[in-house]
């Protein structure tokens, strides 16, 4: 199993990072928005990794706090979320978020995902309570880029989600016209993920 990647920084999106080790050998990784937006523009990185093996592929999902992973991982034994549900999960809340919803049984915030509905929402809930500790806050920061690069890299993000490019530009443009052009590329996505 593989524990974490650490190495450079190649490649990084909303979607996934690209990170080559040290023997050369360049890992795809998908990630979440909290670990997008906590990564910095260095060279040298880790991230923690949870590895899926199927049928047909073989996925590696990064994370770069703990207990992100942790929360990734009580939700895919959640009956009906996979791996891509959980991580949109994580990208359209934050860890303290998800944590607050299920202690305080607030189905609305799950369900609020896309995709998510009222019974799925009702077992993450049920499976999940009891396993989720109490954790500490943990501090999300924001990228600070132009807009046209912000709304780029949002669209593709949505698009590697599933959506499709034309359903997510919409809602993309939707959000700047009621909003404006300030926001960052995670409340781009977080506030398309509810339109779509």
């Amino acid at each position: 199993m593989i524990t974490y990647i650490k190495g450079t920084l190649v490649e990084k999106n909303p979607a996934y990072v690209v990170i080559e080790t040290a023997g050369g050998v360049a890992y795809g990784i998908h990630i979440s928005l909290a670990t997008f937006s906590q990564l910095k523009e260095t060279e040298n990185v880790k991230l923690l990794t949870h590895y899926v093996i199927k049928e047909d592929a073989q996925q590696l999902f990064g994370f770069y706090t703990e207990e992100e992973r942790s929360l990734f991982r009580l939700l895919i034994s959640v009956n009906g979320i996979g791996v891509n549900t959980a991580r949109l999960i994580l990208s359209s809340l934050s860890t303290d978020e998800l944590i607050n919803a299920i202690a305080t049984e607030n189905v609305r915030i799950i369900q609020g995902v896309k995709g998510i509905g009222l019974k799925t929402a009702q077992r993450v809930i049920i499976d999940l309570k009891d396993k989720i500790g109490k954790t500490s806050p943990s501090n999300i920061e924001k990228m600070t880029i132009s807009y046209n690069n912000n709304k780029v890299e949002a669209l593709s993000a949505l698009v590697s989600l599933g959506f499709t490019k034309n359903s997510a530009d919409s809602a993309l443009e939707k959000i700047v016209r009621m909003e404006g052009t300030h926001l960052s590329i995670e409340d781009l996505i977080k506030k398309a993920l509810k339109l779509l």
